[in-house]
């Protein structure tokens, strides 16, 4: 189930083949995205994407873990996690093109 990784490049060429940019306009927009959604995030705002998903910014508390190799007691201290949560609407692409197919075929 190894998929292509897709990057910021492929993402701007993307952009440059698909909207008829410059490829360092197209540069210059997917940046310009990812740098608003990244000051949203930041400042504690969910980032809601029609059609595709939420990212959103959740705090959690100070807990106790356990250090896997020796076992002892660590506190691990109260921070802020990102989330994503995707839409149905994409759940159902995901799922109707996956190209999965029954075993008995």
């Amino acid at each position: 189930m190894a998929g292509k990784t897709v990057t910021r490049a492929d993402l701007c060429e993307a952009v440059y083949a698909k909207v008829g940019l410059s490829r360092s306009e197209s540069a210059a927009l997917v940046e310009l995205v990812l740098k608003e959604i990244t000051d949203c995030l930041e400042r504690g705002e969910t980032v809601k994407l029609s059609s595709f998903g939420s990212f959103v910014v959740r705090k959690k508390g100070q807990r106790i873990g356990r250090n896997p190799k020796t076992g002892r007691e660590v506190p691990i201290s109260p921070r802020r996690v990102m989330v994503f949560k995707p839409s149905a609407i994409l759940k159902q692409r995901i799922n109707s093109n996956s190209g999965s197919k029954s075993p008995a075929s």
